[in-house]
């Protein structure tokens, strides 16, 4: 382990370990984030795993100044936003052209991003430091499949439709197919990232929708997570 990250080390000119303590700590955040990625199936390459740990370097780095995630700890930004995210993964078109509004700091669009590269991203904020640091992590994670735009949601006119709306603690159901219905293609989908599963919310959207409701379960993490999947008729 300590060979391969000797490796990761001299590609990325020591950006992750310089925002960690120690290499010991990297090396645990590497254990965490493998071991996690194993037990939601999913299989890396070295270069995913690289820039994961690059992507929460970054994230630590800029949240020093730009206030972007309440959590600090770098063990816990692996679960609670990288593995959180990918978790959704399996939901998410590998080939398609999908936007992830209210992105904030780039979950769960970043990790998908890096994920699934011949898929297209768009990530929306209207938050202008947090579509400055986007701008940059995805230069240095050198992901070509990202667009950063800063607007609001209701404010974005696409150049096409997207496959896919993905929210992450975005708002309520209701008012995310308010303000982001203009952005989904027809038989596209919005995929919304819940804790409990949010049954009052459920019951005040329309029966014109096609809904499903998915239980996620999450690496080192007893709290519920649930996947809404909403089908745009």
């Amino acid at each position: 382990m300590l060979t391969y990250y000797s490796e990761i080390m001299y590609h990325v000119g020591n950006k992750i370990t310089k925002n960690f303590k120690t290499m010991s700590d990297t090396t645990s955040i590497h254990e965490k984030l493998c071991q996690g990625l194993q037990e939601l199936n999913l299989a890396a390459s070295d270069r995913q795993i690289e820039q994961l740990l690059l992507y929460v370097a970054l994230l630590k780095k800029w949240n020093q100044a730009f206030n972007l995630t309440a959590i600090d700890d770098t063990l816990e930004m692996v679960t609670l936003h990288l593995l959180d995210s990918l978790a959704i993964a399996p939901f998410v078109d590998k080939n398609g052209h999908h936007i992830d509004v209210g992105t904030g700091a780039g979950l769960p669009g970043i990790p998908l991003a890096i994920w699934y590269p011949e898929a297209g991203f768009t990530l929306l904020d209207s938050n202008s430091k947090k579509t400055r640091f986007l701008t940059q992590a995805c230069h240095e994670l050198k992901l070509t499949n990202v667009t950063v735009v800063h607007s609001r949601a209701e404010a974005y006119q696409p150049p096409e439709l997207f496959d896919s709306v993905l929210s992450r603690a975005f708002s309520s159901l209701a008012l995310m197919l308010k303000v982001t219905q203009h952005l989904c293609a027809k038989k596209g989908c919005f995929l919304a990232m819940k804790g409990i599963a949010p049954e009052k919310e459920l019951a005040e959207l329309s029966t014109h929708y096609s809904i499903r409701n998915q239980r996620l379960k999450l690496p080192f993490l007893s709290a519920e997570r649930h996947l809404i999947c909403i089908i745009n008729q």
